[in-house]
């Protein structure tokens, strides 16, 4: 069994669409382990605020079918895939697969959001603290504690939303 870290994201109908795709991917995947879900402004274009939050899990499927699994999940909930930088219904990227390094297409292991990203490495680092980097060979704690987060600020976000609120 492989260990996989996704990345989720949304900033249309973020609660419901997160909500959905933990479902979804529960049902899929058994129990998940989950960081803090954070508010964080839209990177690269002007936008409303996204929710993200990195979820953990294992499976015997190849990275290709995982992949092809969120992206079916993505697109049950509307996403476009315009190629642009753009609002999200829903975002699930595929980070981790054990300590793979891979490209093939698309497909590329470790995800460079990783090392890019607070959004990505900080939930990360709170689920995987001591799992290293598959190239660098750092802890994503280090890696965390070291990462300048000054121009992209992560706000806690009580969840689960409370319903009728």
């Amino acid at each position: 069994m492989a260990q996989v870290y996704v990345s989720v994201g949304s900033n249309i109908d973020r609660e419901r669409n997160i909500s959905a795709a933990l479902q979804g991917l529960t049902e899929l995947y058994g129990e998940l382990q989950l960081s803090s879900v954070y508010a964080s402004a839209a990177v690269g274009f002007d936008s409303e605020p996204f929710y993200n939050l990195v979820l953990g899990y294992t499976t015997d499927q190849s990275p290709q079918t995982v992949q092809a699994e969120l992206h079916r999940i993505e697109d049950r909930f509307g996403r476009l895939r315009t190629g642009a930088l753009s609002a999200r219904t829903l975002d699930l990227d595929l980070l981790l697969y054990d300590d793979l390094v891979m490209s093939e297409g698309k497909l590329v292991l470790p995800r460079e959001d990783i090392t890019r990203y607070a959004f990505v490495l900080g939930p990360l680092a709170e689920i995987a603290a001591t799992a290293r980097h598959p190239v660098s060979g750092v802890t994503y704690a280090d890696m965390w504690a070291a990462f300048d987060d000054s121009k992209q600020a992560l706000t806690r976000v009580d969840w689960p939303p409370q319903s009728g609120s």
